[in-house]
C-alpha cells in the first residue's frame, strides 16, 4: 500500500463540478483582479470566523509583513515570536527593519511558551507574533494579558489553524490582527498562493488594504507608497467553493486523529499530540515525537508511507539567523524536539485502512528494532 503525505487530487475530485464551474465563470468574465469573487470570499471568510474585516492578500507571508508595517513597526524595534515555526513568522519582522526575538516552545503543545516570553521583553519590544502551530491554539489568554500589561501588539499567525477555537472563540480574533495562509496544502487551500488579514480594527483594515494595493483604495489615487499583494479572482472563487466544507473537513481530521491516537498510544517509543484544554485542535498536521526518528522515517518510506518533518531546525539555528549569535541553549525544548518530531499523513480523505497501515508499520519498526 502507498500512503501519500497529502492527496489534494482526492479533494478536487470530490468537488470537481463546482470547482470547474468556478474556474470557468472567472475566466469567462475576465474577473482576474479584484471584483465580486474576491469581495465575496472576503465577506464569507470574515463571517465564518466572526470577524469584522477580511483583507485578502497574495499570500500569508505578505499578510504578516503588511500588518507589521501598518502598525508602524520598523528600525530599532523588536518583535517576539516562537522558535519552531515556518520562517514567514520571523523573516517579515526583519523585512520591516525590526529584530526578531525567539522564544522557546511548550513541552506538550509546541506553541510559544508564555512563561519564557517575559524574559524576552525589553523597552524595544513592540509586538508578539503568536503562531497557532499545527492547528493547535497557542495559550492566547496569557498572551493577551502580557500584551495588555506591557502595551504590546498581539498578532496571530493562523496559517495552520483555520477554524481552531480557544474557549469557543476562533483563533485569529483575539489580537489586533491575524494572518491566514491559503497555500494549497492548508486546511482551506487555494490552487496557488493566497492569504488574508483579519482584524476588527476599522482603521487598521483600511491601512492594510491600501498598502497591499499600491497605497491606493481608488485607482490612481495613491495616498501612500505600498506594495502589490492581491488575491486573484481565480483563487478567491476556488476558496469560496471550498469554504462551506471546511468545518466538515476539520471534523474528519479530528476523527483521523482519534484513530491514530487509539492505534499508537500503546507504543512507548512515541508521543502522540496533546490537545490544550478548552480548545479544538484542527490538526493541519498530525505530529508525533519518536525515538530513532530518522530511522523510522526511512523505514516508513520503504513501506510506501510519506512523512515530513516540521521543522528540521528551529529558526534560531538556521543559517539565516546566524547573525543573531544566539547560544546553543537559547531554546532547549525546540532544540531537543527537532530530533524527534515527525508529521504523519493527515488529510480529510485519509482512509481508515491507510491509518491502520501506517500505525502497523510504526509498530513493526519498533518491534524489529
Amino acid at each position: 500500500m502507498t500512503v501519500p503525505f497529502l492527496d489534494l487530487k482526492k479533494q478536487y475530485l470530490s468537488l470537481k463540478p463546482a470547482l470547474d464551474k468556478a474556474w470557468e465563470d472567472v475566466v469567462s468574465q475576465s474577473a482576474f483582479i479584484k471584483g465580486k469573487y474576491v469581495s465575496g470570499f472576503e465577506k464569507s471568510f470574515a463571517t465564518e470566523i466572526n470577524a469584522k474585516h477580511c483583507v485578502s492578500v497574495a499570500n500569508g507571508t505578505d499578510a504578516i509583513y503588511i500588518i507589521l508595517k501598518m502598525l508602524g513597526i520598523g528600525q530599532g524595534d523588536e518583535v517576539i515570536t516562537v522558535a519552531n515555526t515556518w520562517i514567514s513568522s520571523a523573516e517579515t519582522i526583519s523585512q520591516t527593519g525590526a529584530k526578531p526575538v525567539f522564544t522557546d516552545i511548550e513541552q506538550d503543545y509546541y506553541c510559544i511558551d508564555t512563561e519564557k516570553i517575559k524574559d524576552k521583553i525589553t523597552t524595544k519590544t513592540k509586538a508578539i507574533i503568536a503562531v497557532h502551530l499545527y492547528g493547535q491554539a497557542a495559550n492566547i489568554s496569557s498572551l493577551q494579558e502580557i500584551c495588555k500589561k506591557k502595551n504590546l501588539f498581539l498578532i496571530e499567525d493562523c496559517a495552520q489553524s483555520h477554524l481552531t477555537k480557544y474557549n469557543n472563540q476562533f483563533v485569529g480574533t483575539f489580537g489586533v490582527a491575524s494572518t491566514f495562509s491559503f497555500y494549497p496544502g492548508k486546511n482551506l487551500g487555494a490552487y496557488g498562493d493566497a492569504g488574508a488579514i483579519i482584524t476588527n480594527d476599522d482603521e487598521l483594515a483600511k491601512k492594510t488594504r491600501m498598502y497591499a494595493n499600491h497605497g491606493s483604495l481608488v485607482k490612481h489615487q495613491h495616498e501612500i507608497e505600498g506594495i502589490n499583494s492581491r488575491l486573484d479572482g481565480l483563487q478567491a472563487a476556488i476558496l469560496s467553493v471550498k469554504l462551506p466544507h471546511l468545518q466538515n473537513w476539520n471534523d474528519k481530521r479530528r476523527e483521523n486523529t482519534a484513530l491514530y491516537n487509539q492505534l499508537l498510544s500503546s507504543i512507548k517509543e512515541i508521543v502522540c499530540p496533546a490537545e490544550r484544554k478548552n480548545t479544538n485542535h484542527t490538526y493541519h498536521l498530525y505530529v508525533i515525537r519518536a525515538k530513532k526518528r530518522d530511522a523510522l522515517k526511512e523505514y516508513l518510506l520503504k513501506k510506501g508511507i510519506e512523512t515530513q518533518i516540521h521543522y528540521p531546525k528551529p529558526l534560531p539555528f538556521v543559517k539565516a539567523y546566524a547573525y543573531l549569535n544566539l547560544p546553543e541553549n537559547e531554546c532547549p525544548v525546540a532544540a531537543a524536539y527537532m530530533h524527534e518530531i515527525l508529521s504523519l499523513p493527515m488529510y480529510p480523505e485519509l482512509e481508515k485502512e491507510e491509518i491502520e497501515y501506517v500505525a502497523n508499520a510504526i509498530k513493526s519498526f519498533y518491534t524489529e528494532a
